[in-house]
This record gives C-alpha cells, structure tokens and sequence, in this order.
C-alpha cells in the first residue's frame, strides 16, 4: 500500500494530484483479501494503464487498486477461446493471440490500455469493438464475491458498456472469456505491423497523450470539426492540440491537468459555436480539482 501516491507516474498524460491509497494486487486472491478489509464506506477506484484518463491536480480520494503489471493471465484454451485478466495490456492480447492463429483482436494492437479499460468502455478501432468478440466476463464485486456474466447481460454500444439489469452491488470486471476464429499467424501480424506503422505515421505517439479525446459524431470526426475550426496547435499551458491528428491533446512538458482540462472544454466549445455540433468526451476525468484545505490562485 503506497500512501499520497502522484497519480502522474500512472497516467499517459503525466499528470494529475495523489492519490490517498494506492494499491496494487499480487493476484486475484489477493485483490479479494484487500477489498475485503476496507471500510464500507471507502471510494475504490480501478486503474489500469492510465491512458484514457485526466486524473485532476487534487487527486483522488479513498483507494486506487491499480491492475497493471498485475491480474495478467492469458490462456488460450480449446475451440478458439481465451481466457484473459484485466490486467494484461491491449497489445499484448493482440500479439498473443494472433501468434496462436486466431483472428479477430489484432485491432487491440492501438490500443494503449488494458483489457479493463476496454472492457468498461467498448474500446475498438480498425472497424472493431471489444464486445465483438467477448463470450463472458468474470465479475467482482465489494466482498469478493467473483461471478460469471453472459455477454448477452450487457448492452454494448459505442464506447459505452452497461449491465442490462442493474445490480445492487457495484461490481468490476476482472476477466474475459474471448470466442475468436481460427487465423494464420502471418496474416494476423501482418496486420498488426501495418496497423502500428499507420497509428505511428498520423498520431502524435512519442508525446503524452491520452489517445482521442472526443467521440467521433455520428457520420463524422471529431478530428475533422476540431481542424475546420482551426483549432489545431492551440494551446492552454503546456497542453495543445496536436498538430499531427487534431483530436489528441498532448502534454509538451510543463502541462497540468487543469490545463488539459481548460483546453479540452475550449475545444468542445468552439466547435459548439462554430459547427453546432456538441461534441462528446471520451476521456474520463476523474479525481478533485483540489485537495482539502488547498487554497487556489
């Protein structure tokens, strides 16, 4: 357990406040043990890899139980399945399986998360989702207790996930069960190598970023409305609009979240008044402006 832990060694923005609790499990058991010793009352945050997050210059209160480095099994099993922990980064997902000849999840190669992450927001790109491709999930929830979850529970839609009936108990997911079709290794790497070199070529990735910060519209891009206003290269602090693809934010260095912040709700409003398009946020912010008792210029 890691006390006023900065949340900016955890996010791909770098930046953001502490954390009262930071905790990071050894395995499922333990996560169990852990949860279950925490006060009914204590705000539990899951965190993965970070990167389709603003965690604000305040910080987050109560616990972050982050799954990265950690809940990382990945097993291929018979008939085409594959059983894998929140933990295990995207990309990694992708590679393994395409090594194993199955098909369908080499779209997971652009995304700079964890399964978790994609999981709670129907992450996709390549024409691909998730929930395409998942069978079950394994559920938590606050005692420990771990269910099974059909994928017909769920409604999935554009990055967004939800149980269809709702639970009294909040609950998490911790694994998937993937149903894939049976591939050829090189196509599948192929794949991945050309979709890598494109991201590469038209995303600004060697810079802190937290990939697209808007929700394409219906029938457009969020991208395209941000370059028609002109809003490319514009900057509040060290936040800007990258030049390279207009829907990232990246941090040139000296950003804090609040910047970010600023400069996404800049954005959002300019397109509104330029366009009449509202446009929709994909990051999540999370966390408080300041912490108790911090007094604000």
């Amino acid at each position: 357990m890691l006390l006023n832990e900065s949340m900016a060694r955890h996010t791909s923005w770098r930046v953001g406040g502490q954390a009262d609790r930071f905790y990071q499990p050894a395995d499922l058991d333990d996560l169990v043990a852990f949860l279950t010793s925490l006060k009914e009352n204590e705000s539990v945050f899951w965190l993965g890899l970070g990167s389709n997050l603003l965690v604000r210059d305040g910080g987050i209160r109560g616990t972050v139980l982050a799954t990265s480095g950690c809940l990382n099994e990945l097993t291929i099993l018979e008939n085409n399945r594959v059983r894998v922990e929140v933990g295990v980064a995207c990309p990694k997902l992708a590679r393994t399986t395409a090594k194993a000849n199955l098909a369908g999840l080499e779209f997971l190669c652009g995304i700079p998360g964890t399964l978790g992450g994609a999981l709670a927001m129907n992450a996709g790109c390549m024409g691909s989702e998730t929930w395409e491709f998942v069978e079950s999930v394994e559920v938590m929830d606050r005692t420990g207790n771990i269910q099974l979850r059909q994928r017909s529970e769920y409604q999935a839609s554009y990055r967004h996930v939800e149980l269809i009936k709702k639970q009294e108990n909040e609950e998490w997911f911790v694994a998937a069960n993937f149903k894939l079709e049976t591939g050829q290794s090189k196509n599948g790497l192929s794949i991945i190598k050309q979709h890598l070199a494109r991201r590469s070529a038209t995303q600004p990735t060697q810079l802190p970023n937290a990939g697209s910060v808007f929700r394409n519209p219906e029938n457009d891009y969020a991208a395209r409305l941000i370059e028609q206003c002109g809003l490319k290269n514009t900057c509040v602090g060290g936040a800007c609009v990258s030049e390279k693809h207009a829907n990232f934010i990246i941090n040139t260095g000296t950003a804090t979240a609040a910047d970010i912040e600023s400069l996404i709700n800049k954005v959002a409003n300019t397109v509104l008044a330029e366009t009449g398009v509202e446009l929709q946020r994909e990051v999540h912010m999370v966390g408080e402006t300041s912490k108790p008792g911090q007094v604000n210029d």
